[in-house]
């Protein structure tokens, strides 16, 4: 009887530990990585082109969500006739002259109607960038 039951504590033990590392898998790779330091905070998710996205909390002073993400190292572009061309997020290039890929900057779901550069933080507000064809 003791035997039988130390066999049932082995067997629930080693599909426990299963279950808490697929768990903690799952959680690795959804996990919101925090950046910067400041009295204002915003997420941002970065959409890849095969569709795998990033999360990140921002803190940051500055007002405008193209500066935090640059000052936080996020966000790589260049100075262009329309505002800031984004080229680089989270170290993925998206390049329309090379292979008709952009950074498409989206406001709670929406696309939005102001640049990166030129959009104000808001706090609450989700913002996202996706490379787009």
């Amino acid at each position: 009887m003791v035997l039988i039951a130390a066999m049932a504590l082995l067997t629930t033990g080693c599909n426990d530990k299963t279950s808490q590392e697929a768990v903690q898998t799952t959680s690795a790779s959804t996990e919101t990585q925090v950046l910067g330091e400041g009295e204002t905070k915003f997420t941002i998710t970065v959409v890849d082109k095969e569709g795998t996205e990033a999360s990140f909390e921002i803190h940051t002073d500055k007002e405008m969500v193209g500066e935090a993400l640059q000052e936080c190292g996020l966000l790589e572009g260049e100075e262009g006739p329309y505002g800031l061309y984004v080229k680089t997020v989270n170290g993925i290039t998206a390049d329309y002259d090379v292979d008709q890929t952009y950074w498409a900057f989206y406001i709670n779901g929406e696309y939005a109607m102001t640049g990166v550069d030129v959009t104000e933080i808001t706090e609450g507000d989700a913002y996202s960038l996706k490379v787009e064809k």
